[in-house]
């Protein structure tokens, strides 16, 4: 996901950190069993997201056509079934690397601890 948000922001509006980096968690005030349960988004007013909400937190900072499938979750309909079948998708991850899906601290020279 961090490398696919990076090529969709050129402008770095995004700032993408893996929790496996040294002191990413204290940095933002997570524990190791939020960062393994979802992904986050921390606005500069230190508010937080988890999950479906934080990515599309990210779809709408990220602009153009992106923000405008960020829209629908405003629903609440909307939000709960994204926010269900993401949990579905965060409890198999780990699965997903069968299809090509690395984690970004899992490749060769990255700066993870």
């Amino acid at each position: 996901m961090a490398r696919w948000i990076r090529r969709r922001d050129p402008a770095g509006r995004v700032q993408v950190i893996a929790n496996q980096k040294p002191g990413a968690l204290e940095r933002y005030g997570l524990t190791r069993e939020e960062a393994d349960r979802a992904a986050w988004s921390v606005d500069p007013d230190g508010s937080r997201r988890e999950g479906a909400a934080a990515l599309n937190r990210v779809l709408a900072e990220l602009g153009t056509g992106w923000a405008a499938f960020a829209a629908p979750y405003r629903l609440r309909p909307v939000a709960a079934l994204e926010e269900l079948l993401y949990r579905w998708f965060a409890s198999r991850r780990s699965g997903f690397r069968r299809l090509g899906v690395t984690p970004e601290c899992d490749e060769p020279g990255s700066d993870c601890g």
